[in-house]
């Protein structure tokens, strides 16, 4: 046991082995009665690999580099791939990242394009697909530029030819339904194949406003009949509907103030807890029903749990397991479900649950340790009292080193992580860039902020208009209350925080004397420039709920943006930033520097060649992440071993 101040325990836990495990798999799903699924390759570019377990079990790697299985549509993307057993043998669709199009790949073969290219804007992108042999088509959302704007574009639900009529002609695909709504799942079709249902949206909700239950009668030729809005509204939103094997119609809807699943429009386990959550990424999926009539489901209140839904009884009954964390990808195949857990111990991995038996093992992407697991945050579940006494909700990592402790009265120094979105939250699972520093002797406090999901639609509402007010005095109130009761160091707090996070970041920099330095990743700053045309087309009017309509609180946008208030900044900043980044633009950073020139002000900007908004490739997170400790060591006096130095201008 050694005896060293915080901050410069040796840890095995460096840049490099963080960056190697950053990411997660996702769209888990079945072809046939394989389990296929999406995961990163940060030492492959950061591309996204589609990987099977054969019936052998063995995991196979299905394209090589540099195919890269990701949609784009929204951004955000969605569900990149689907796929069925055809006399015997796999049929699969994927997106490529490169050129957006729809391809068709059966193994043994080389992957055949269906979709053509377009040189109109962003071009034609696909997701959510599905296959339908029986039309001899892809069904799936359309996302098609019609001129270079970012919001210059139009979404429908489309029918792609398998046999590929369609790779060089764009007549050949045939469109479901017209663009009356802005934003579209993929259709979900009735078991006997008469009703389709999708979920629709439009400016200026955000799909976890308010989004509406579409259905359609379907013809014997695939072709759709007049849509009608049968569920949801501007202020009910229903992330995902699905068929039963009995033709009612399933569906997670938000009414009663908490995301609970409904049948036909019966609720079926009222809960004051999730069983959905924010519809990010098209064809997110929190249940699926199975063969037996019986509905696997992911729900929880803040952490969550898989479970089998009797949706007579309205009992769940969770599966064992020592998982903390399920992801929205969410699939059946007959009694079988599949999807992707994680927990404190473990880092994302595939898991199968057998319904029959009550069975979860772990089929996919097995957590492996890197190191020595006594080096893993031990973290503990908090509720702080934030102003007007309101609830807030925190993951709080004391720093952890099993061979080292800290002389004397010394406290540790801590570092607030702000999440993204800002609708989303801060999982309970094994993250090794917290490891990171936790191993080295600098605390981390996840916090889930009003507005944060999980915890039912009002604290979510909490930061409609308020957002950089109640996100910023969330994050001060548990840095503050940390300090206060002993845990952590008053003179060494930083905060860092990416995308919606580097929002909350920059402006608690900026409003605040709480933190002594910052680290700001891919961030928002300057809300008129963001909310004006500098970003896509699914956000452009998200700031209508967050701050209010721009025409009317023209001076809120002003107030709170902290491109405006660089003046005020005064604490050492690290900026990172993807020159590729069409979310939060580079333009943003540049403007908020220009403005800070000549003030003083010790900070660093590192932007990435080739990264978009958040880092995939492997170099580029590396860099990133010893950036970081070096801030943070210059700043509090710490003496991390073996960390290049961060030149600080001003």
């Amino acid at each position: 046991m050694q005896s060293l101040p915080y901050g410069s325990w040796p840890s095995p836990i460096d840049a490099a082995l963080a960056a190697a495990h950053d990411g997660r798999p996702e769209f888990a799903g079945f072809v046939g009665d394989e389990v296929w699924w999406t995961e990163p390759r940060p030492a492959e570019g950061g591309r996204r690999a589609l990987v099977r377990r054969r019936a052998d079990s063995v995991e196979e790697t299905v394209l090589p580099a540099p195919w890269n299985v990701r949609s784009r549509v929204i951004e955000y993307g969605g569900r990149p791939w689907a796929g069925v057993v055809q006399d015997g043998v796999p049929l699969v669709v994927f997106v490529n990242f490169a050129d957006q199009r729809l391809y068709r790949h059966e193994p043994g073969g080389e992957p055949r394009p269906l979709t053509p290219l377009s040189a109109v804007g962003g071009g034609l992108r696909w997701a959510d697909p599905q296959v339908r042999p029986e039309y001899g088509e892809v069904w799936c959302v359309l996302e098609e530029f019609t001129g270079d704007g970012p919001t210059d574009v139009r979404r429908v639900l489309a029918a792609v030819p398998l046999d590929g009529s369609a790779a060089g002609d764009r007549a050949a695909v045939r469109e479901l339904t017209d663009d009356r709504h802005r934003f579209v799942t993929g259709p979900r079709l009735s078991p006997d194949g008469r009703r389709a249902v999708w979920l629709a949206w439009d400016h200026p909700r955000m799909p976890w406003d308010g989004t509406e239950l579409v259905m359609a009668e379907v013809a014997g030729d695939g072709a759709f009949g007049e849509p009608r809005t049968c569920g949801g509204g501007p202020g009910e939103s229903v992330p995902q509907a699905e068929w039963a094997p009995d033709g009612s119609l399933l569906y997670v809807s938000d009414r009663g103030g908490w995301w609970n699943l409904y049948r036909d429009g019966l609720p079926l386990c009222p809960r004051e807890e999730e069983f959905g959550g924010p519809l990010w990424k098209l064809g997110q999926r929190w249940f699926a029903p199975l063969d037996s009539g019986l509905i696997a489901v992911v729900h929880g209140r803040g952490a969550t749990a898989l479970g089998i839904l009797d949706p007579e009884t309205g009992e769940v009954v969770d599966a064992a397991g020592p998982w903390t964390e399920f992801d929205a990808t969410l699939a059946a195949h007959g009694e079988r479900a599949v999807t992707v857990a994680a927990s404190p111990r473990s880092a994302y991995e595939v898991v199968e649950l057998d319904t029959r038996t009550g069975r979860a093992r772990v089929i996919g992407a097995a957590h492996d340790d890197p190191v020595d697991p006594a080096h893993y945050p031990e973290p503990q579940i908090r509720t702080f009292a934030g102003p007007d006494g309101r609830e807030v909700h925190a993951h709080v990592y004391p720093p952890h080193n099993p061979g080292c402790v800290t002389p004397g009265a010394e406290l540790p120094p801590y570092v607030v992580w702000a999440h993204g979105g800002p609708t989303g939250r801060a999982p309970l699972v094994l993250d090794l860039e917290i490891a990171y520093f936790t191993s080295r002797g600098i605390g981390v406090a996840e916090v889930n902020y009003g507005g944060s999901t999980g915890y039912g639609r009002e604290y979510r509402d909490r930061l409609r208009e308020q957002w950089g007010v109640v996100d910023v005095e969330d994050c001060a109130a548990v840095a503050l209350a940390l300090a206060e009761e002993g845990t952590a160091d008053r003179a060494r707090l930083a905060i860092r925080g990416g995308s919606a996070g580097g929002w909350t970041a920059a402006a608690s920099l900026t409003t605040t004397d709480v933190y002594a330095c910052g680290t700001i990743l891919y961030p928002v700053l300057d809300l008129t420039g963001w909310g004006t045309g500098e970003t896509h087309d699914f956000e452009s009017r998200y700031l209508e709920s967050l701050v209010g309509p721009l025409a009317e609180v023209p001076g809120r946008y002003a107030e709170r943006s902290p491109a405006e208030h660089a003046d005020r900044l005064t604490a050492p900043f690290l900026l990172l930033q993807g020159l590729d980044d069409v979310i939060c633009p580079p333009a943003q950073c540049e403007r908020f520097l220009a403005r800070l020139a000549g003030r003083g002000v010790p900070h660093a900007y590192i932007a990435f060649e080739g990264e978009g908004h958040g880092f995939r490739r492997a170099d580029t997170m590396v860099r990133a992440l010893e950036a970081e400790l070096s801030l943070y060591a210059q700043v509090f006096g710490l003496d991390p071993a073996g960390i290049p130095t961060l030149e600080l201008g001003t």
